[in-house]
């Protein structure tokens, strides 16, 4: 497997997790969970995150951060600028996304709800989430997918 293959998988892992999450935690904080609306917040934003991932070299940008902070590769300091990063690009974009949806939704329905707390208190909630979960899950995502390499890798 080579690297652009490990970066793509470890997107869909990352994407999935963080939308999973965040989706769940989005939904269940409108007071109206449903499952419907839950899986229709998870496929719009995990179709975003993959977007976004195929878009921007986030390895790239947080690895040359790292760099220039002279961080050495896998120390905690370049995996807090890693998340951070990937936080930084991910989160603001689909927890608008996901927040406008949701407000027309009940604009629509008749509520009347401000926008602005309610996009910031998202924001702040998916942020935070979404951090931890890159900080704590992309090292494990990382190991799974050298060792399925290795297992796969053909010997000769």
């Amino acid at each position: 497997m080579d690297n652009r293959k490990i970066g793509y998988l470890m997107g869909i892992l990352m994407g999935g997790t963080i939308s999973f999450v965040n989706s769940f935690v989005g939904t269940l904080s409108s007071g109206r969970f449903t499952a419907g609306s839950f899986l229709k917040s998870f496929l719009i934003s995990f179709m975003i995150s993959q977007i976004l991932g195929l878009i921007i070299p986030i390895k790239k940008i947080s690895d040359s951060l790292a760099k220039k902070l002279n961080c050495r590769s896998g120390a905690w300091k370049a995996r807090i600028i890693d998340a951070l990063v990937t936080d930084l690009i991910y989160s603001p974009i689909m927890t608008f996304i996901m927040i406008y949806m949701a407000y027309s939704q009940a604009k629509a329905h008749g509520a009347d709800i401000p926008f602005v707390p309610m996009l910031l208190k998202a924001e702040c909630i998916g942020f935070i989430a979404a951090f931890f979960l890159s900080l704590f899950l992309s090292p494990v995502y990382m190991k799974l997918l050298m060792k399925n390499n290795k297992k796969g890798a053909v010997t000769k």
